[in-house]
């Protein structure tokens, strides 16, 4: 039976968070905000399939993402070669339902390790109490934009969207994003999610103000009670320590010491693999491309 693919609908969000709660391991690429933001970038369209959400990216390149649902209880040699005949590639794929493809369908499935497109996992307690020697130099540039600048700290909202844009556009002529088709992409997104704040579910964030100026925002996505997710996170290059304390400022007044906190991959970036490497995680969501055999 063939799979009816149609565009991610805002309207659909929570249906489909009520999917992404049955997975075992719900990496950022499938949070709602993730798919519906990246929609137009990638060209993302989805299939509601009992119980199974499917994804397709159709660009640069057409290629599916993981179904979404209860992946433990699905007979996936029967419905990957029910909807699938022909050779197939899936991106992004899960370790959890990359292993169990690879049990039900054994040899008929390559699974290969993508570095790139694994997340960074922390603990909110590492990040906001910054302890030991490993973060001496985070805890010093935290303690010289606190020093240095009369800010204030508030929660994002969408009072705040505006200047979030502005800055959002002033960072872009900062990094050139006319130069860089990655960066063009993610401001298109940011402005989309930041423009409908108010109408996508689970949004949370902060941001620096400082003489009433916006220096430093994040957003965030509250996945369930015990992960959250970084999406964007921004400041201004001339406050020396802004990244340093928008990242344990909002952090500290979101207040789950607890919480699991995903910041997203590096795609092979190595600037942004050292960055993110500096906050030493606690471990990865690991993610694989899978290549299903061809079924006549």
């Amino acid at each position: 039976m063939s799979l009816e693919f149609e565009s991610i609908k805002r309207e659909q969000q929570e249906a489909y968070a009520r999917m992404l709660s049955r997975c075992s391991q719900p990496t950022s690429d499938y949070s709602f905000v993730n798919l519906w933001g990246w929609a137009e970038e990638y060209g993302l369209l989805w299939a509601w399939d009992g119980n199974l959400v499917w994804i397709q990216q159709t660009l640069p390149e057409s290629r599916y993402w993981a179904p979404i649902g209860n992946w433990e209880n699905i007979d996936w040699a029967g419905v990957l070669t029910g909807h699938f005949k022909g050779s197939e590639i899936f991106t992004r794929v899960p370790e959890k339902l990359a292993e169990l493809w690879k049990k039900s369908l054994g040899e008929k499935i390559g699974v290969e390790p993508v570095r790139g497109h694994w997340d960074y996992v922390y603990i909110a307690r590492d990040l906001i109490e910054l302890r030991g020697n490993r973060y001496h130099k985070k805890k010093n540039l935290l303690r010289q934009f606190t020093a240095n600048y009369d800010f204030t700290y508030v929660p994002m909202d969408a009072a705040l969207t505006e200047k979030a844009i502005e800055l959002q556009a002033n960072w872009c002529i900062w990094k050139d994003c006319e130069a860089s088709d990655i960066l063009s992409a993610e401001n298109r997104v940011i402005e989309k999610v930041l423009e409908n704040w108010n109408l996508l579910n689970g949004l949370t964030g902060g941001a620096l103000l400082v003489h009433g100026d916006l220096v430093a925002y994040t957003i965030a996505e509250i996945l369930d009670s015990k992960n959250l997710i970084i999406h964007f996170e921004k400041g201004d290059p001339d406050y020396k320590g802004v990244y340093q304390a928008i990242n344990q400022m909002f952090l500290e007044h979101f207040g789950n010491l607890d919480v699991s906190v995903n910041r997203e991959q590096d795609l092979d970036d190595e600037g942004l693999r050292k960055a993110k490497l500096s906050y030493h995680p606690v471990d990865f969501q690991r993610k694989f491309l899978c290549t299903l055999a061809g079924y006549s």
